[in-house]
């Protein structure tokens, strides 16, 4: 059996951090991700409802505003309650397994760099680096730069060609 979606959209409002009774973190947000097509000339949108776990649940909460761009890959998962007027109600959620922050935090939503968690657990978190201008620390990358060409163009023969 296969249960995989993968989305890309922008969140509809702040994300929500709560907490279970065990201290385990949960948040839950919703994606609006477009749909392949005009409708009238108007582009029509899905409204899909995420919820994460654990220490993704608290990146995600942390780094993502209203209106960031995400891509989530996750599975689909269907539950039901008793609503207050004791009527049944059924739920669907993608339940993120990956989470990829899609935009740089100075963007104009206000958006973070790209992070990825893998089953709850941080894999990798990678910050836009400060690059600095300065001509020493650009002598030092190119004489360590193995493929360096010392900026000029680089020549090609035909002898150097495998066909």
């Amino acid at each position: 059996m296969i249960n995989r979606v993968v989305l890309v959209g922008r969140l509809t409002k702040d994300p929500e951090l709560k907490y279970t009774q065990t201290g385990i973190a949960v948040c839950r947000f919703t994606l609006a991700v477009n749909r392949p097509f005009k409708n009238d000339g108007e582009q029509q949108a899905d409204f899909v409802s995420c919820v994460a776990w654990r220490k993704q649940a608290e990146n995600i909460a942390n780094f993502l505003r209203k209106g960031s761009l995400a891509g989530v890959d996750g599975r689909i998962q269907t539950g039901s309650f008793e609503g207050q007027d004791g009527k049944r109600v059924y739920t669907t959620e993608v339940v993120a397994d990956s989470t990829q922050f899609l935009e740089p935090k100075n963007s104009n939503a206000g958006n973070t760099p790209s992070a990825s968690n893998n089953g709850g657990q941080q894999s990798g978190y990678t910050n836009t680096p400060n690059y600095q201008s300065n001509a020493q620390n650009r002598a030092e990358t190119t004489q360590s730069d193995p493929f360096s060409t010392g900026g000029g163009p680089i020549e090609v023969t035909d002898d150097d060609l495998p066909f």
